[in-house]
């Protein structure tokens, strides 16, 4: 093998290409599931004398479910691999949507939904860090970022379908719960025959197998060497070691600030513009459409800017931004209809640089043996925060009024901003091995075989 063989540095290829797009189904069909209940919500709640209490544990549930699913299951994908969860998850995703079309009360919805939400909090960790393993290093930051954006693709998809079902009878919330498991089953039969990721093979001692895949995807020039892996036992307690706990508690923080006001406006997107006196006829859906489409948009700039800029400066401008999109909103809650689109639309323009780092971030940040974990905790955290404000959306709109909960939305966005000043790191042009290195507190040595390039200021 040639020294300048490294895999770090292959060529981008179809398989590449396939993979991303394949890894890509499960951030699609949670902004899918995500965004259909709030228009599902309007016709099931008289259906099923949903009180706000109800209504807001159901719209939050499936946020408990994806908690559930990172936080359990990017341990097990650790543990046991990517590959064999890679198909399973989304299965048990599809039982559960078809199950919704039959419920008949509230607690078998909330049920449901948790379970979907679990299955899909399964897929962020599972997905992310195998794809992040193949990806070469000029294309790990857009195209682990670009699975966000199929969240965007999702939620307007949501709402185009929503919108086209909603006046086609009583049952019409029934077949938009139920209509997720189109695209959950195309994506789980593209999925099907994926190799496992050669990084969490040779980090448990597989060597042949890791070379076989090797050889297969990147071709004869390259072997395991290239990768300069080493067998680790995988363990839990390692992501709240000295470094890495800095590291979960910087992504837990940024990416729960921001899909607090996300999430929030996604399930509740026709009440929120409701508030703002937008409701008139299916104004709300399409407003809400709208908004998600540009949340679309932001993605791609963020996407082509997270190697030329670098992660540092594309979060910190980004949360600055939202902030101002919201402060907007929260100065003119009684503002016409061009000012309130104006910041709402402003918000999701720049939501696309942590849309991108969210999922980044901690596939550069954590080793082979930790990295699903790291994504599934990250991605747990961030799920506190939105349960959380999800739930809360009802009682605010209707104890509060809009204003204050847009000033609400804007004092965690900043807080956010703030966040990323004091601790983003710089991990761009670095590999696997050396953005994910970190030093020993008390001897100030290295705690891996790597150097890493760039400065670290978390650790």
């Amino acid at each position: 093998m040639s020294s300048k063989a490294l895999i770090e540095d292959a060529p981008f290829t179809s398989f590449h290409r396939k993979l991303t797009i394949y890894s890509s189904g499960g951030p699609f069909l949670d902004g899918y599931i995500l965004s259909i209940i709030g228009i599902a919500l309007s016709q099931l709640s008289p259906q099923l004398h949903l009180s706000a209490l109800w209504s807001g544990l159901i719209g939050a549930s499936a946020l408990a479910g994806i908690f559930l699913g990172g936080l359990v299951f990017g341990y097990v994908s650790d543990l046991l691999g990517r590959q064999a969860l890679y198909t399973i998850d989304l299965i048990i995703f599809i039982v559960g949507s078809i199950l919704q079309f039959f419920v008949s009360n509230a607690v078998e919805l909330f049920i449901l939904r948790l379970i979907v939400g679990i299955a899909i909090g399964a897929d962020y960790p599972i997905t992310t860090a195998l794809l992040g393993e193949f990806l070469p290093r000029k294309q790990r930051g857009p195209l682990v970022g670009s699975l966000f954006c199929t969240w965007y693709v999702g939620a307007t998809a949501a709402y185009i379908v929503g919108y086209l079902l909603l006046g086609t009878g009583p049952n019409a919330w029934r077949w938009m719960l139920a209509s997720s498991v189109v695209p959950a089953v195309i994506i789980v039969l593209l999925r099907f025959g994926t190799p496992e990721s050669p990084r969490w093979l040779l980090s448990k001692g597989r060597i042949d197998e890791a070379r076989q895949v090797i050889h297969q995807v990147f071709g004869p020039e390259y072997d395991i060497e290239s990768l300069g892996e080493v067998q680790e036992k995988t363990r839990f307690t390692k992501l709240f070691e000295p470094g890495y706990l800095g590291r979960v508690l910087f992504v837990g923080a940024f990416y729960m600030l921001q899909i607090i006001p996300l999430f929030a406006m996604y399930t509740f997107g026709p009440e929120i513009l409701a508030a703002f006196h937008l409701d008139k006829g299916n104004a709300s859906i399409l407003g809400s459409a709208l908004i998600s489409l540009f949340f679309l948009i932001g993605v791609i700039p963020a996407m082509l800017l997270v190697n030329k800029l670098g992660r540092r400066k594309l979060i910190i401008f980004s949360f600055l931004f939202m902030t101002i999109g919201l402060f907007i909103d929260a100065l003119f809650p009684n503002g016409s209809v061009g000012v309130v689109l104006a910041g709402f639309l402003i918000y999701a323009l720049f939501s696309g640089g942590p849309n991108v780092l969210d999922l980044v971030y901690p596939s550069e940040l954590f080793p082979t043996d930790v990295r699903a974990s790291a994504v599934g905790v990250t991605t747990a955290i961030s799920r506190i925060g939105a349960f959380v404000g999800t739930f809360a959306v009802p009682f605010a709109l209707t104890n509060m009024g809009i204003g204050t909960t847009m000033y609400i939305a804007t004092g965690l966005t900043f807080l956010g901003l703030i966040i990323c000043v004091a601790f983003a790191p710089e991990t761009k042009n670095t590999t696997l091995g050396e953005s994910s290195v970190v030093k020993n507190s008390r001897t100030g040595a290295i705690a891996s075989r790597h150097s890493l390039q760039q400065t670290d200021i978390l650790d």
